[in-house]
């Protein structure tokens, strides 16, 4: 396993990150388990979570799972660097959603009772909020930093001009701020390219691309539906709208010798922008399968070729769209 600085920070994570939406939702407990004693035998330290993850709201299933997990013992909390995220509603209640230092501070308290931990490495911002102002979300994570209850602050699915409006107050309250965005990130979808990498770099952020398969679409989907296997209504939509581009990609990735799972893995971690690209395994076959990405370095022209099948937005802005 190769490890990396996240964003500007000295903390070192893995290549590849442990999602874990799964748990609890598609994945028994049992095998979430043997998922994450797997995940850290291979040497991934990085997992990601979310106090929303499990889908029945206000009861942290996934979170639930991951802490009687760490209870287990054997070391475990210290050979992870654990994520989780705020911002969706957990509750019926008006201030049981959001970026409100009421909800940051309830929230965060929650999700440490669930995962049976002290503190939370990495506590992400799962949204953005644009009815709380910087002054206050910043005032509630310094208060979580000092007690000790969270480490790290990251976002998730900001846009760039909103980074930098949170690194700008940070930075006035003297504070880190921002070490890491996670975004939605993958060969079809690189909307991103234009202003968030470009963010991301300016500040020292480290980015966690999320969806690197793009649902399902890039791990072989055209094949697989023509093999007649079941596929989800979502992917059976993407395949449809994406098929010119599928019988394109497919076939060089058979030319390559190398399935198109790997090869849209390792597209995302030839990036230097990236940091880890969140792996989402709903069994054992996936987890492990993933660690062939690690090795497979693409070359200049098949990178090339990459490109032609799935155009970026034309590099960074403006230049992506202005002279």
């Amino acid at each position: 396993m190769e490890y990396k600085n996240l964003g500007r920070t000295g903390l070192k994570v893995s290549r590849l990150c442990l999602g874990t939406m799964n748990f609890g939702w598609h994945t028994t407990k049992k095998d979430s388990f043997a998922l994450m004693d797997k995940a850290v035998e291979m040497g991934i330290n990085f997992f990601d979570t979310a106090n929303v993850y499990g889908w029945k709201m206000g009861e942290g299933l996934t979170e639930q799972i991951i802490g009687r997990w760490l209870a287990q013992g054997g070391g475990r909390r210290g050979k992870v660097v654990l994520a989780t995220k705020v911002f969706n509603r957990m509750g019926e209640g008006p201030n049981d959603l959001g970026l409100s230092a009421y909800h940051i501070r309830r929230a965060c308290e929650d999700s440490l009772r669930r995962l049976r931990t002290e503190t939370i490495d990495l506590y992400q911002m799962h949204h953005i909020d644009r009815s709380t102002p910087w002054e206050e979300i910043w005032q509630a994570m310094e208060q979580l930093v000092r007690e000790g209850k969270i480490l790290y602050v990251g976002s998730s699915n900001f846009a760039g001009w909103q980074i930098a409006q949170a690194q700008s107050e940070a930075r006035r309250r003297c504070f880190m701020g921002l070490v890491c965005e996670q975004s939605l990130y993958n060969l079809a979808t690189r909307t991103i390219e234009l202003e968030v990498i470009p963010a991301c770099r300016e500040y020292g952020l480290g980015l966690i691309p999320w969806s690197p398969m793009e649902g399902g679409l890039l791990s072989g989907a055209l094949r697989k539906a023509r093999e007649g296997r079941r596929s989800e209504e979502r992917t059976l939509k993407l395949i449809e709208k994406h098929k010119d581009q599928l019988e394109k990609y497919e076939p060089l990735c058979r030319e390559t010798g190398e399935k198109p799972a790997d090869v849209a893995l390792a597209w995302l971690l030839h990036n230097p922008a990236v940091t880890a690209p969140i792996i989402g395994p709903r069994d054992m076959k996936q987890l492990t399968s993933t660690a062939k990405a690690l090795e497979l370095k693409l070359s200049d022209d098949v990178l090339k070729k990459l490109d032609e099948i799935w155009p970026g937005p034309g590099g960074e802005a403006p230049e992506a769209y202005a002279w």
